[in-house]
């Protein structure tokens, strides 16, 4: 039997750079799409990890964090997906069957949020479900 690694706190600011990525891969972050965001920290992420940072805080606001650092940085969005493929593909063991499906819910729910997913944010969807999918398969093969 496998034994699944806990992810770091470095794995739910990787992801809070994903959804960044997501939201701003059309030069620019909405209201709602931050929104939805929070939702999900709230309504789904913090009910699925029981998991404390350094100063009691749940890892998913980690999330939230670092979202809203870059959206203030208004950093290059594919680069910051980039980084999460990269950080994906060297870590593949945090990613459990449950979790990959949070990721790709929430990741949907931000590109959803405002009006209808626009090409950019379709494209780079796709591009993560093939990611996913890849890290989905190693994980059963090992």
């Amino acid at each position: 039997m496998t034994k699944v690694k806990k992810p770091d706190i470095i794995f739910y600011q990787s992801l809070g750079e994903l959804f960044y990525a997501i939201a701003a891969s059309d030069k620019t972050v909405k209201a709602d799409e931050y929104e939805a965001l929070l939702k999900m920290v709230m309504n789904e992420w913090k009910v699925y990890e029981d998991v404390k940072d350094y100063y009691d805080e749940s890892v998913g606001y980690q999330m939230e964090f670092v979202f809203n650092w870059f959206d203030y940085e208004n950093t290059d969005a594919q680069a910051c997906f980039e980084n999460f493929c990269d950080y994906a593909v060297k870590n593949p063991d945090f990613f459990t069957n449950e979790k990959i499906t949070l990721i790709f819910k929430t990741a949907e729910s931000i590109a959803s949020a405002y009006a209808s997913k626009n090409k950019s944010e379709l494209i780079m969807l796709a591009k993560l479900k093939i990611l996913l999918k890849e890290i989905e398969l190693k994980n059963k093969l090992n």
